[in-house]
């Protein structure tokens, strides 16, 4: 017998070898609609040696599959930025939750400290003199908006600190441009609460407001119809900022030009107020216009507070129009200069009133 005939032998005697002629009925094997028919004249019995050979092959598949891996290190290190990313956003839509909910709270402290002191007026208490108490009025009796409102800036004063120190940390660290657009837009929305809280309290009593006595007393050097002057921060920030390119040059300032145009009609406005109203107290005590003359002052210094809420309104405009100007990275720096000179004014006026004085 030849060697071929016995190697037949062998593979009928395995269960493996089929002739020619009986491949046909490989066929019955499918239905009619081409799904498999698995009967038991299907199954075929499987040499255990091609176990080893299928593991020998998938061990030599596996060298390009790590190379593949190498290869796609660089990408996941970008999945994992992105996803460092997306947790530093998701931890700051918490904070700025937490932030929410506090003014809430507040607000609704504010409210109850409102009906008592609704309550006290009624009853006829009073909370001592004016001289003693910012938000008391004339006859000593509590304005619950003012009182409010001081409430509501202690609180905003100290989530300014907070944020500084958020930024300071954020710019050392250097931070993707995704995490600082989302501190810069939170300290924007930071100095827009203030300019509402302003507005509230502009309507309880606008003369507190234009005074400054809810600011320390160097911030008070510096105020200008109830805060500060867009074009005079603007040179503040400058130096804070550079190198600026030629464009940005050119947009501040334009920027700092249309500010300045914009306070000196302000001003010039507030000035024009006072003459009027001087001319009517005159007129009434030389008893030209009587009691009608008081009424008709007491309607032009209502205009007062549309004076303070355009103000706020430049000032806002300004800091929105800057943002867009700077790149990311320069508008958090600014916003931290900002911030770091409101915080240096305050700490100059404790340092004043702490001063040594010369024994009278």
């Amino acid at each position: 017998m030849s060697s071929t005939s016995t190697q037949i032998a062998a593979l009928r005697g395995m269960g493996i070898y089929e002739p020619f002629n009986q491949i046909s009925s490989w066929a019955h094997a499918f239905r009619d609609d081409g799904s498999l028919n698995i009967g038991p004249s299907t199954i075929v019995q499987v040499d255990p040696g091609l176990d080893n050979k299928s593991e020998h092959v998938s061990h030599e598949s596996m060298e390009p599959y790590r190379s593949d891996q190498e290869a796609h290190k660089p990408a996941d290190k970008i999945q994992r930025r992105l996803a460092q990313n997306r947790e530093a956003a998701r931890k700051s839509r918490l904070r700025k939750k937490a932030y929410v909910q506090q003014l809430e709270s507040s607000r609704m402290k504010l409210a109850q400290l409102e009906q008592e002191l609704e309550r006290a007026r009624h009853q006829g208490a009073y909370l001592g003199s004016a001289s003693n108490s910012s938000h008391l009025g004339f006859s000593g009796t509590v304005n619950p908006g003012i009182a409010a409102f001081e409430m509501e800036y202690g609180h905003w004063v100290e989530e300014q600190h907070k944020q500084i120190s958020e930024l300071r940390k954020a710019l050392q660290a250097h931070i993707t441009d995704i995490e600082l657009r989302i501190l810069v837009e939170n300290g924007l929305n930071h100095y827009n609460n203030l300019f509402r809280m302003k507005a509230d309290a502009a309507k309880a009593d606008v003369f507190y407001l234009i005074s400054g006595k809810w600011r320390t007393s160097v911030e008070r050097f510096f105020q200008w119809i109830g805060g500060f002057r867009p074009s005079e921060l603007l040179n503040v920030l400058m130096p804070q900022l550079e190198p600026l390119t030629d464009q940005q040059l050119a947009d501040v300032c334009n920027l700092r030009q249309s500010s300045q145009q914009a306070e000196d009609a302000l001003t010039q406005g507030i000035d024009k107020l006072q003459q009027t109203l001087s001319q009517s107290i005159v007129a009434d005590i030389m008893g030209v216009g009587g009691y009608g003359q008081n009424a008709d002052a007491i309607e032009k210094l209502e205009a007062l507070e549309g004076f303070v809420n355009q103000a706020d309104h430049l000032r806002q405009q300004t800091l929105q129009h800057m943002s867009r100007i700077l790149t990311m990275r320069q508008a958090a720096r600014g916003l931290l200069a900002l911030g770091e000179y409101f915080h240096r004014l305050r700490a100059l006026s404790s340092l004043w009133a702490a001063r040594p004085r010369e024994p009278t």
